[in-house]
């Protein structure tokens, strides 16, 4: 089987078909809707509790981030964070504080909010 100067080689063509579908169009890194569905259930109960008031969403090249706020005019008091870059090693989740401390770093996510999620306090 001989090859047409124009065409390209199967083997390339389907290498960029892969690394298309691995890498969105965007290029950023999103919550999918399970991870969306369990942030959005805890926000819904702070919110209910009184205690937070605002969110934000942020889907960058490199991490996503739902950032939350007790008012809208001040910096988040919680941001959970996805660094897929940090998967293999020490987990892609994290809850950072307003001063930039890192509560919690895991691989699941249910996990990693524990950190902020108070349903599961000892009265």
């Amino acid at each position: 089987m001989d090859m047409m100067s124009g065409e390209a080689d199967p083997s390339e063509i389907v290498a960029a078909e892969r690394s298309s579908a691995a890498n969105p169009a965007t290029g950023r890194v999103t919550f999918n809707r399970f991870e969306l569905n369990r942030i959005l259930n805890l926000y819904g109960r702070m919110v209910a509790d009184g205690e937070w008031r605002d969110y934000a969403i942020d889907f960058l090249k490199d991490r996503a981030v739902f950032s939350v706020f007790r008012r809208a005019s001040e910096v988040p008091i919680y941001r959970i964070e996805k660094d897929p870059r940090l998967a293999r090693k020490q987990g892609a989740y994290s809850v950072i504080s307003a001063s930039g401390h890192i509560l919690r770093r895991g691989h699941e996510l249910d996990r990693v909010l524990l950190a902020i999620d108070r349903k599961l306090a000892v009265v």
